[in-house]
């Protein structure tokens, strides 16, 4: 299944035909490769990128790597002159190496990278907490891995190799196909991904999961000015998560009995609650008796991929955000709600229920 994209051009008068644009060749994809280097948000806003042109240990060099907030280790491979089968193929060589290399090997490779692009964050701790506002977990960087092939074409038996590989060997390949356009002598990027890059995610994390879920859910609640409010979850019974479908698809995983420990990034933990009510977007649960001091997009006035969702609760135990629990080795991450297997959150559950006295 090719894909394909176009661009064209309308215009405010209804007499005027839309305008497709011409559609012209990459001649060069180290051109594409420098501005995914100045701009990241090309494949993923969700991405921290920590390393260009990285030496493997056998002499081969891959185009970009990248980690997300949940530590995941990304693979990006341009196709170049390269057949689409060879890309794929040294990508999955590229990700076996990948797998192996410890926090501190990644935490060089992005410092190295950071002094070569003159990066004001030198160190990866310091990045992540810059891009996440959340701390790094060692237990949780590189402990799954992602492929990613970037290419203006696949064949369709990359593509069915692609899909088998997902699909049957449970491994965590995707393809982002680029296309150039022109209109006036100016250029414009188009950009298309074979598969949601949000499956490939979570495809990635639950492949590569270990140890035991201990059952307990974790939240983060990002409250701040101009956005959700903590005195409004408190009030009306609520969390909540918007602004990109990364933010709110993990609020469609919990069920009525859940229980969710919820942490504001960058403030501490500040109350457990029992779900009450499956995930539901703003327009439905927002009523007119409601009095909310934090602002909560509307499907209507920005899609449903952007609207916040909303997931009734009970509150067992709250905090204000001036009393939040928090102290060293704590778990905390940017999913809206995560499934945590490390020991890290087993240890914050229990001090949790130790601090707040809960069963």
């Amino acid at each position: 299944m090719a894909v394909q994209q176009g661009i064209w051009k309308i215009s405010q008068s209804a007499d005027t035909k839309p305008q497709a644009l011409r559609e012209i060749k990459l001649e060069n994809e180290a051109l594409l490769e420098q501005q995914i280097v100045k701009d990241i948000s090309i494949l993923n806003a969700h991405w921290l990128l920590i390393g260009q042109q990285v030496t493997t240990d056998f002499g081969k060099k891959i185009d970009l790597l990248a980690v997300d907030a949940r530590g995941s280790v990304i693979v990006i491979e341009l196709k170049k002159d390269r057949t689409p089968r060879d890309v794929v193929a040294q990508a999955i060589d590229y990700a076996s190496w990948v797998e192996t290399l410890s926090s501190d090997r990644l935490s060089r490779i992005y410092s190295d990278f950071a002094v070569k692009q003159g990066l004001s964050s030198q160190s990866l701790d310091e990045a992540f907490r810059q891009k996440f506002s959340s701390v790094l977990s060692e237990d949780e960087l590189n402990s799954s891995h992602q492929m990613v092939i970037v290419a203006a074409e696949l064949d369709a038996s990359t593509e069915r190799i692609i899909t088998y590989l997902n699909d049957k060997a449970s491994v965590a390949v995707n393809a982002v196909f680029f296309s150039v356009f022109e209109d006036n002598g100016h250029q414009y990027l188009s950009r298309a991904w074979m598969i949601d890059p949000l499956e490939t995610e979570e495809h990635a994390v639950n492949t590569s999961a270990k140890g035991h879920w201990n059952g307990e859910f974790y939240c983060s609640f990002g409250a701040g000015p101009g956005s959700r409010n903590w005195e409004d979850a408190i009030e009306y019974g609520f969390v909540s998560g918007g602004g990109g479908r990364w933010y709110s698809k993990t609020l469609l995983g919990v069920s009525p009995g859940d229980r969710l420990w919820v942490n504001i990034p960058g403030t501490g933990y500040v109350g457990v609650a029992e779900v009450t009510a499956s995930a539901v977007m703003a327009d439905e649960f927002i009523t007119e008796g409601m009095t909310l001091k934090g602002s909560y997009a509307r499907a209507e006035d920005v899609g449903e991929d952007n609207a916040e969702f909303f997931v009734g609760v009970k509150w067992l135990h709250t905090e204000t955000q001036s009393t939040a629990f928090s102290e060293v080795g704590l778990f905390g991450n940017q999913n809206t709600i995560a499934r945590p297997r490390d020991k890290k959150w087993d240890h914050t559950v229990e001090r949790l229920k130790q601090v707040w006295m809960i069963s």
